[in-house]
């Protein structure tokens, strides 16, 4: 079981961009599953922000509920299918959630780039656990598949290349196959189905 923030602070330190799951509220009563960047800031009340594009289920569920929850996962097949597919849970906090944070979150500013809509959004924690304490290790292949998501989410974009985002996923492909586990191996076979790419 977790250990519940008393202060409701984040479980982590959060640096530059830090990648998240987060999971929403949807108006059938189950729990939407998305990736989500978490930016840093400089202020002292704890909050973070991030971004969503687009008319998004995370996008919808935060602007009519308000909340929800960021989670620190390592499983890599959580994080392909929260980041490329449609997923919902009957509870907000996935099995593989090392921690997990309840949010508060409030819009700050939006605008449009290129043809899409985004909206920064700040993220007040308001209660959190940590699940597992776990010794910090440094696996190429994982990282390769939290990279190869980015760059499969800007496929067809216009303002991004086709062929350069290809020659990444390439890459990233044969980094995960050299230094993955079976789960990293797993989560890129799934990012293959899911943006129906072939590398």
């Amino acid at each position: 079981m977790g250990e519940s923030g008393g202060a409701a602070e984040w479980p982590a330190e959060l640096r530059g961009v830090t990648e998240s799951v987060v999971t929403t509220l949807g108006p059938n009563g189950r729990w939407n599953v998305a990736a989500l960047g978490l930016f840093a800031t400089d202020t002292s009340d704890g909050t973070a922000t991030a971004r969503t594009w687009g008319r998004t289920r995370t996008w919808r569920n935060f602007t009519e509920r308000g909340e929800g929850h960021v989670q620190f996962t390592r499983d890599p097949v959580d994080f392909v299918d929260a980041a490329c597919s449609v997923r919902e849970e009957d509870d907000p906090v996935l099995d593989s959630a090392d921690a997990w944070v309840r949010v508060e979150v409030d819009a700050v500013e939006d605008g449009v780039e290129g043809d899409t809509q985004w909206v920064e959004w700040a993220l007040s924690p308001v209660e959190s656990a940590v699940e597992r304490r776990v010794v910090p290790t440094t696996n190429r292949g994982y990282y390769a598949v939290v990279e190869a998501t980015v760059a499969a989410s800007r496929l067809d974009v216009p303002s991004y290349d086709d062929e350069t985002l290809r020659e990444r996923l390439a890459y990233f492909a044969d980094v995960v196959e050299r230094c993955g586990g079976e789960r990293e191996r797993a989560a890129f076979d799934r990012l293959r189905t899911h943006a129906d790419i072939s590398v």
